[in-house]
């Protein structure tokens, strides 16, 4: 693939995003409404590079019926400006559904209209934006002995780009996880990709699913599998006897909170610990009660009715798949007992997480100059910024892949708003132009054009 220099190859950015979901396009926000006070001279010049063609969060899981676990005003903006336009409920201003949204007396909207919020406040910042690029490599621009620029190259389908950037934001999200030895496949799916898939189906009288996972969306996609295909059995499996509740409290979800940030930052490593076991069931493979409920209802009265259709193999774990094109069995062993259990089934659904990506895998030679801690884990600044040996000037933000550093937010929605104002403050606070560059731009009679 060709080489090529964009128009812009001459402006070094501010900042370039690496990544165009939620957080980045918070990022964009924020950054937009800083350059509508600050004018000219101060603004920040940025530019988000997004691999997908257009935007899209999580669109395998957008169920018809699944809600947000999260408040409507934990949104991109409200927790950092509360008078945004671009708020949840300027977007239902602008669809005509405000006042049918107050009537419905609900803090969690459906997850499909938070989705189309998403859509429509990523569209009123897609200047800054590129989708179809994809970032592939960041390299150093050396200049006497210290690093001052990154160097992002950047793959379309017209080719390789180079663009140089004082700063990075990466918000590349997580991964779909899966067990070991086990491969995703036609018939074997991540729960990411359900509803890209689940039309295949259609027409096929699918007889049995299995569904692997004790979270939130596994419980979900046991509920909607069942309700689509009205003849399927549904196989949950999951090592626990049963789905837990989600801690929602007022009290517990504190630890949500903007300040709790600023409490974990500063913890010790063994209270870190102790407050990711103390309140991990807030977020981590739990299930809302509600749903609980229905479910366990639906199953009762199906074995009164004698039609059991839903059933629930606990305190078991997936240890075995094999899939031929027609079919997948896939085995199942009892925790307790040892004994194997073969489920001859059309599909099998892994809901069984994500992973961090690693915040450093695209950096290249950049991350042998970032710092690590005892644990081998990335050091970050309470402003969100890696820790780097002193000879690289430029900053390096994560949107995720902070939890040991952060907290439980580190990838969640729920402090969004105030992590990019935070970012947005380091930003401004350190200077966004070097000394060499306001010399250069002396030197060269530009002024502030390049910016």
């Amino acid at each position: 693939m060709s080489q090529v220099l964009p128009d812009d190859a001459t402006l070094v950015h501010d900042l370039i995003g690496v990544g165009f979901g939620p957080s980045n396009v918070a990022m964009a926000i924020a950054i937009g409404e800083h350059n509508a006070r600050a004018g000219r001279p101060e603004a920040i010049t940025a530019r988000f590079f997004e691999q997908q063609p257009r935007f899209g969060w999580h669109r395998g899981m957008l169920i018809d019926d699944a809600t947000m676990q999260v408040s409507f005003l934990k949104d991109l903006v409200t927790l950092r400006n509360p008078a945004s336009e671009f708020s949840f409920l300027c977007y239902l201003q602008s669809k005509g559904r405000l006042i049918d949204f107050i009537n419905h007396k609900n803090l969690f909207p459906l997850r499909v209209e938070f989705h189309d919020y998403f859509e429509w406040a990523a569209a009123k910042v897609d200047d800054m934006a590129s989708y179809g690029h994809e970032v592939v490599g960041v390299a150093p621009v050396v200049r006497d002995g210290s690093v001052e620029h990154l160097e992002v190259t950047v793959r379309s389908g017209e080719g390789l780009e180079v663009h140089r950037a004082r700063n990075l934001v990466i918000g590349t999200g997580l991964r779909p996880l899966v067990p070991d030895g086990v491969e995703r496949g036609d018939r074997v799916w991540h729960n990411s990709e359900l509803l890209a898939k689940v039309d295949g189906l259609e027409g096929t009288s699918p007889s049995r699913f299995v569904v692997v996972g004790a979270g939130q969306s596994a419980a979900e996609n046991v509920a909607y599998l069942h309700r689509r295909f009205p003849e399927a059995e549904v196989c949950a499996v999951f090592t626990r006897y049963g789905y837990s509740p989600a801690d929602d409290s007022a009290f517990a979800n504190r630890i949500f909170d903007p300040a709790a940030v600023d409490e974990y930052f500063a913890a010790p490593g063994g209270v870190k610990r102790r407050l990711m076991d103390y309140h991990g069931n807030t977020n981590y493979s739990v299930v809302d009660i509600d749903l609980i409920d229905d479910l366990y209802r639906q199953m009762y009265r199906e074995k009164v009715l004698g039609t059991e259709r839903l059933r629930f193999l606990n305190v078991s774990r997936l240890t075995e798949v094999k899939e031929t094109p027609d079919r997948v069995r896939a085995t199942v062993t009892s925790l307790v007992t040892g004994e194997e259990t073969l489920l001859d089934a059309d599909v099998v659904v892994l809901a069984t997480g994500y992973s961090p990506a690693d915040p450093l895998g695209l950096l290249g030679e950049v991350a042998d100059r970032c710092l690590r801690d005892d644990e081998g884990l990335v050091r970050v600044e309470r402003d969100y910024r890696v820790a780097t040996e002193p000879d690289l000037r430029c900053g390096i933000y994560l949107q995720g892949g902070t939890e040991h550093t952060h907290g439980i937010t580190s990838s969640l929605l729920s402090n969004t708003a105030i992590r990019v104002g935070e970012i947005l403050e380091s930003l401004l606070a350190r200077g966004l132009k070097s000394a060499s560059d306001e010399a250069r731009t002396v030197a060269d009679g530009t002024g502030t054009t390049a910016r």
